[in-house]
């Protein structure tokens, strides 16, 4: 759920910050494959998180030509203890629900899929699924 003050980022910016809380010490061709956005705005986004504190970077060890990102402490604490923005207003809102028993299985069905498509990004596959698969080689 979105937390307080996340919101006002760039939906781009909030997915690789996600990403990067997901996949501590990627590098940020990493983060490009997994997000699918542009090197440049990647690095951008990566640049201005941290000159924020939000993330840390540094040279990896192995090849000193890659960075590594990864969330700081702070902006942890700082997420953890973030009040909880409620989606249920929005998506009432969005969808015409008037009912709250109706809102209520429309919330548990998206908590469901959320949690499955959450599960299968950490396997390996992706669920299963070869992201490659129909692209032309």
């Amino acid at each position: 759920m979105p937390r307080a003050g996340f919101v006002r980022l760039p939906s781009s910016v909030q997915t690789i910050l996600i990403d990067i809380s997901e996949h501590a010490d990627s590098s940020i061709s990493q983060v490009v494959a997994r997000t699918g956005f542009p090197q440049s705005l990647v690095s951008e986004a990566v640049a201005r998180l941290r000159d924020r504190g939000a993330l840390i970077t540094a040279v990896d060890p192995t090849d000193r030509r890659r960075t590594l990102v990864r969330m700081s402490a702070d902006i942890r604490t700082r997420m953890r203890r973030a009040p909880a923005d409620s989606v249920e207003p929005v998506i009432a809102a969005a969808l015409g629900i008037d009912d709250p028993e109706e809102l209520a299985r429309v919330i548990s069905t998206l908590q469901a899929l959320a949690d499955r498509l959450s599960a299968a990004a950490q396997q390996p596959t992706h669920g299963g699924v070869d992201p490659g698969a129909g692209k032309d080689k």
